[in-house]
């Protein structure tokens, strides 16, 4: 089969990776992809959001299927725009991935099926919020309505900063902003989980925990993630069982009660509190890190799985773990989240070796004359599997110190809450 995944980060690295193991695989592209994919797959240079050329391409060389890695070409309608020439795309379609694409759309939701989620409201102006937020409890969310690459949610701890972003949403920082929602702030702690679906039935695909913020102790501007750890120290049977039948499956009930299907992977942003599960977000496509975490622990062919979801057949498709525990630690750019340079190169990476339990996956990255240049803020995922996270982590730090990028920083705490507790 001839496969193309569109994206160009750690997630992207990681999808290929496990493609490549798959004996159905015949060739491999990654639109646009990164430095570490270009040594498994072609790396195609194309703008997976100009959809008439991406569909150009599909059709002259003939694809056998789409692999959708990042949101914004899922919101924008990309499968539906492939699904319309005949091409089988794994990933949901425009309607489905409204999900991610309106945090207000998943509230409703919400609200209407009764799924557990912090209490909420939606403003149509700067002065019906600023009302709101003088007679509400500290601290409180102030969120961006749509798409802001996991940066338009403020946590506020006084009424003022809370206007302000209010303000800024309203004046566009994220884009045109007709509405903006409010939400009480939910103690707790955060988990990653993640469904499977063909769009009749969906299957649990693992757990991790993301940590966000820049700093270590989780403290500071947050981030497209750090780091995370799979599976969740946080998962046992009660709480498992609790997430499917109150978010879960009232959130296919309503993808169902829309006439809409949903093919792909999803991403259950939960909060966990006294052992209860409380909905933060949707994504429609899987994690970043988290991917990078969970996929190397898959004892099943990737591509047989994907297949399977696009024929709708998951039902019958064995969903196979390796009994392990995974650790994955982002090295970034000096200066991300803010200001960092970029096309900085990184001398020593065939120093570091790579085997089942030791991987790299590289996310802002590009080879230029057969060297590897930072591109972006996130720039390699170091990933390692043993039986103790202590161990994974030490692991994946003593590799990090060998590469000894001095254009690098790291977070050392990864995986804190259930190590170090």
């Amino acid at each position: 089969m001839k496969i193309a995944i569109l994206g160009n980060g750690g997630r992207e690295h990681a999808i290929a990776d496990q493609l490549s193991k798959s004996p159905k695989l015949n060739k491999l592209y990654c639109l646009p992809g990164n430095a570490g994919t270009e040594l498994i797959a072609e790396n195609v240079k194309l703008d997976i959001y100009d959809f008439n050329k991406l569909g150009k391409f599909v059709d002259e060389y003939k694809i056998d299927l789409v692999i959708v890695g990042p949101e914004k070409p899922l919101v924008d309608g990309v499968v539906d725009f492939l699904t319309n020439k005949g091409i089988k795309v794994f990933g949901p379609n425009k309607i489905s991935s409204q999900l991610e694409g309106s945090k207000i759309f998943t509230k409703k939701i919400c609200e209407k099926y009764k799924i557990p989620t912090a209490q909420f409201g939606v403003f149509n102006s700067v002065k019906d919020a600023h009302k709101y937020l003088e007679k509400s409890n500290k601290p409180i969310v102030v969120k961006a309505d749509g798409l802001a690459a996991g940066k338009g949610v403020y946590i506020c701890v006084d009424t003022e900063s809370a206007k302000n972003a209010v303000v800024e949403i309203f004046n566009g920082k994220f884009g045109t902003a007709n509405q903006v929602l409010i939400e009480e702030f939910m103690q707790g702690e955060e988990m990653s989980y993640f469904v499977i679906s063909d769009g009749k039935t969906f299957r649990k695909f693992n757990t991790a925990q993301d940590h966000k913020r820049v700093g270590e102790g989780d403290k500071g501007k947050n981030t497209g993630g750090m780091g995370a750890y799979s599976p969740s120290g946080l998962i046992n049977k009660e709480l498992d069982l609790k997430i499917i039948e109150t978010v879960i499956k009232p959130t296919f009930e309503a993808i169902k009660d829309m006439d809409e299907t949903y093919k792909g992977f999803l991403y259950v942003g939960l909060m966990i509190r006294d052992n209860n599960p409380y909905l933060v977000e949707y994504n429609v496509r899987m994690g970043d890190p988290e991917c990078q975490t969970i996929l190397p622990l898959l004892d099943t062919d990737l591509l047989e799985l994907m297949l399977s979801c696009c024929e709708g057949n998951l039902k019958n498709q064995p969903i196979n773990w390796r009994d392990k525990k995974s650790m994955c630690i982002v090295l970034c750019s000096n200066g991300y989240p803010d200001t960092y340079k970029k096309n900085i190169e990184i001398p020593n990476l065939d120093k570091i070796t790579s085997n089942n339990n030791t991987l790299i996956y590289h996310a802002g990255t590009e080879m230029i004359d057969n060297k590897v240049y930072a591109t972006g803020g996130r720039v390699l995922n170091f990933v390692s599997i043993s039986d103790d996270l202590k161990k994974s982590r030490e692991s994946v730090i003593h590799e990090i110190e060998n590469l000894n990028w001095e254009n690098g920083f790291y977070r050392k705490d990864i995986g804190f809450r259930i190590i170090d507790k």
